[in-house]
């Protein structure tokens, strides 16, 4: 009779979007400003923050948030006018992409700046690999995860993340 609906926290989700959108990818990495970039660059952020928080103790909020953030990039892509059929095929390809980044994002040597496959593989993929761009974006996302190995996971978590990178 009644519909009882769990309430979403999309702090993180709006968090990680702000993060994204930063003019730093756009302006000195020249990373082409669209919907892909954004979602890879928004996976980037994400898998950081769920290695950071892997273990059984936060597996519940993890998988929570993992399940709310994909809930909202398949609300996102509804609203750009797309059918079920190619959201649901868009959806199984951006899982498949964010369990490679978070596979391959080895937490002890993330992101070191001579490491830089899984930037090329995404971010670096059409013509001549601009080394120095890479090395930035690179220092870019080690400075996130130093920053966040600094927070309290639930509260990372949560989306209280107040990352400025300078």
């Amino acid at each position: 009779m009644f519909a009882f609906y769990k309430k979403h926290n999309n702090q993180l989700y709006n968090r990680l979007i702000g993060l994204s959108r930063d003019k730093f990818f756009y302006d000195n990495i020249k990373l082409s400003d669209d919907f892909e970039t954004r979602i890879l660059l928004i996976f980037f952020h994400l898998a950081i923050i769920l290695k950071i928080a892997k273990g059984s103790k936060y597996q519940k909020k993890s998988q929570e948030t993992f399940d709310n953030i994909f809930l909202n990039i398949e609300y996102n892509i509804r609203e750009l006018g797309y059918g079920d059929v190619f959201v649901n095929k868009k959806m199984k390809s951006l899982n498949k992409t964010f369990y490679d980044i978070l596979i391959n994002l080895d937490k002890e040597k993330i992101l070191f700046s001579r490491n830089t496959d899984l930037l090329k593989k995404y971010f670096f993929t059409k013509g001549k690999t601009e080394e120095e761009k890479m090395h930035k974006l690179a220092e870019y996302l080690r400075k996130f995860k130093d920053f966040c190995f600094d927070l309290d996971v639930n509260i990372m978590l949560n989306g209280s993340i107040d990352f400025k990178y300078r």
